[in-house]
């Protein structure tokens, strides 16, 4: 594993790149050998970074739930983020375009954590029984290191995404908010329009073939650092479509069926 000093090098690279909105190297390229340890070490230094300036963690993220998505990253499990206080809109938000370089769009479902959540052996039941509702949601990623190294023209990896908080940027919180039990949550489907124009969809169950199933194994992970899933925390579950780039001037409108409905406008 790599040494502290670098692994705080990394992530205040990520906190310079966030605020001025360039990107870095993958740091999987440019350090030989860089794990997932490193990249989830790097990650947990950057949220240390900005929680020391005032900006506490209000909930946690579920990224790559989807097959479809493994396969492009070349993974057979998902991933995990922080959510931070100054990355919650509601809907109907202006979202500023300046504080992100290259913003993408996708549509999931929220679950507010009632009871305490901790693993290991956290399961589907142990998840619906510890959260007290759940909310349509639209999470915003965006990206810190460049797709394509410019020097070895290679790609990033899955661990530059873990390093880069997971690739979260914001999240918009609207719609009903329901409890656990009182829909089907694997048929929960969305529409997600830009601009009137219907350009993604999907149906819940494409999660782990449960939204819940994210969340338990969220819990299972954190449970090896002493960390659990704590009253009013707020966890997005994964998405169950792809991103749909957001551009300056573009309004969205997700329509999630008897959930209701998120908007959001992208201003330049």
């Amino acid at each position: 594993m790599l040494d502290k000093s670098t692994i705080d090098t990394i992530a205040q690279a990520l906190d310079v790149a966030e605020k001025t909105r360039t990107r870095i190297r993958p740091p999987s390229i440019q350090y030989e050998g860089f794990t997932t340890e490193d990249a989830y070490a790097v990650q947990r230094r950057w949220v240390e970074l900005k929680v020391a300036r005032g900006n506490p963690v209000k909930g946690r993220k579920i990224g790559l739930t989807s097959r479809a998505m493994q396969r492009q990253a070349n993974i057979t499990e998902p991933d995990y983020g922080a959510l931070m206080e100054d990355m919650f809109y509601g809907t109907g938000a202006e979202i500023p375009m300046s504080r992100f370089i290259q913003p993408r769009l996708e549509c999931e479902l929220g679950f507010v954590i009632g009871k305490r959540l901790e693993g290991p052996n956290c399961t589907i039941f142990d998840v619906l029984s510890a959260t007290d509702y759940i909310v349509p949601a639209a999470e915003i990623v965006d990206g810190r290191t460049h797709r394509v190294d410019p020097d070895t023209q290679r790609p990033r990896s899955v661990l530059d995404s873990i390093a880069d908080n997971a690739g979260n940027a914001a999240l918009v919180i609207g719609g009903r908010p329901i409890r656990p039990m009182d829909v089907d949550l694997r048929w929960v489907g969305v529409l997600c329009h830009r601009n009137n124009v219907i350009e993604e969809s999907g149906v819940a169950a494409a999660v782990l073939n449960h939204p819940a199933n994210g969340v338990a194994w969220l819990a299972n992970k954190l449970a090896p650092f002493g960390t659990a899933l704590e009253p009013g925390e707020f966890v997005l579950g994964g998405s169950f479509t792809s991103v749909v780039e957001a551009r300056a001037g573009d309004t969205f409108h997700i329509d999630y069926g008897p959930l209701g409905s998120i908007s959001a406008r992208f201003a330049g």
